[in-house]
């Protein structure tokens, strides 16, 4: 495909922002170093500062322009990529919509008006439409894979140091592996099969767990040992402490209105001895997995149901809201507590568009995920 500013000039034409994502676009941006990344062009998340452009955090009001690219940015630009725009996400990146406050909504490109998910929506958007190779995301509970499961791409999650990281969405696992500089290892690994949901009770449709079963399938026939698994006795814990580590990151959040006040809420209750032992569980987390399932990667779907319409998570009430989230993806926070990588590539299902499936990494490295991953979306 070609993915030439010249190329993308000519797509956006005609196409409104519920189509093509971008809070931001400039098309007459041209590269300020030359090095491994030069050529690529590539989005960023709107939570992430781009010299020269508006950072809105998902909400209209919130609007300012930074002076320089954050680090992350950056150090891609010293690489040659060029950043030609700002990819749509709800406030703060708080749920697995995309729905920013006073700016548009982008659509899903495999079910129109439903969601593309969220908080990287725009950024799977954008990838999905064919509009950039690749987009820069972020993702602190399932923000770059949901929204990548949702619109058929691949998005991945790097291991790191704290719920959050920084990554990509793409069309293909090479390209991702690439951009973070990584050589895919194929890994001697045992997998364990995960179908039942973690962190809420809910019903997985029928075509998401074929998609976990094919997967597995496929790893087994080319050598793997494939084991099923049951959810581990402390999930329910791993889950509160999460909810703990992400709502009082925002607790005294200024000029918050909405799902976002109810956040802050939330984690203006959460006590620092509750906070130091949710930090303590999150310590013990990759031991406690490895020891429990015996495994060094999981599969499990993506999401347990086609996405909804569009407007669906904000017309419940803020609790329920939370709860609903948790239910349409409630496998992906595991691997943020336990700082452990994720990926979620797509799988072909026939007569419906693909579904994403699962594969998250216990003892592995990202190189070794990214390679278990490329047999499954080579």
């Amino acid at each position: 495909m070609d993915f030439s500013i010249e190329r993308l000039r000519a797509d956006v034409q005609g196409m409104g922002p519920q189509e093509h994502g971008f809070t931001y676009l400039d098309l007459q941006r041209t590269p300020t170093r030359t090095g491994r990344l030069r050529g690529w062009i590539l989005s960023a998340k709107d939570l992430n500062d781009v010299a020269g452009m508006p950072t809105t955090l998902g909400n209209a009001k919130r609007t300012y322009y930074p002076a320089v690219s954050e680090p992350f940015i950056a150090k891609l630009e010293k690489q040659g990529a060029i950043f030609i725009g700002k990819s749509s996400t709800p406030e703060l990146g708080l749920r697995v919509d995309t729905e920013p406050v006073d700016l548009p909504h982008p659509d899903n490109p495999l079910y129109p008006g439903r969601t593309p998910g969220g908080s990287s929506g725009g950024a799977a958007v954008q990838v999905a439409r064919g509009l950039v190779r690749a987009a820069q995301a972020s993702d602190g509970g399932g923000s770059i894979r949901v929204p990548a499961a949702a619109c058929g791409v691949v998005g991945f999650k790097p291991a790191g140091s704290s719920l959050g990281t920084e990554g990509f969405i793409t069309r293909t696992v090479a390209d991702n592996a690439f951009l973070h500089g990584h050589r895919m290892i194929t890994p001697r690994a045992r997998i364990g099969l995960l179908l039942e949901p973690l962190f809420a009770a809910t019903r997985v449709e029928a075509h998401h767990l074929r998609a976990a079963r094919e997967a597995a399938d496929r790893l087994r026939a080319a050598g793997f040992e494939v084991v099923p698994i049951a959810p581990y006795p402390q999930a329910a814990a791993t889950f509160a402490h999460f909810r703990e580590i992400f709502t009082s990151r925002f607790a005294g959040l200024p000029q918050a209105e909405g799902y976002a006040a109810w956040v802050a809420q939330q984690g203006a209750t959460v006590s620092a001895a509750e906070l130091s032992a949710a930090q303590r569980h999150v310590r013990h987390l990759p031991e406690l997995l490895a020891q429990q399932w015996r495994v060094d990667a999981i599969i499990t779907p993506m999401l347990s149901a086609d996405p909804p319409l569009r407007g669906h998570f904000l017309s419940l009430p803020h609790a329920e809201n939370f709860d609903a989230q948790t239910r349409w993806s409630p496998w992906a926070s595991l691997f943020n507590m336990a700082q452990l990588p994720a990926i979620s590539v797509p799988w072909a299902i026939p007569a419906h568009p693909p579904v994403g499936v699962h594969v998250g990494g216990i003892t592995l490295s990202d190189a070794q995920l990214l390679g278990l991953a490329h047999i499954l979306h080579p």
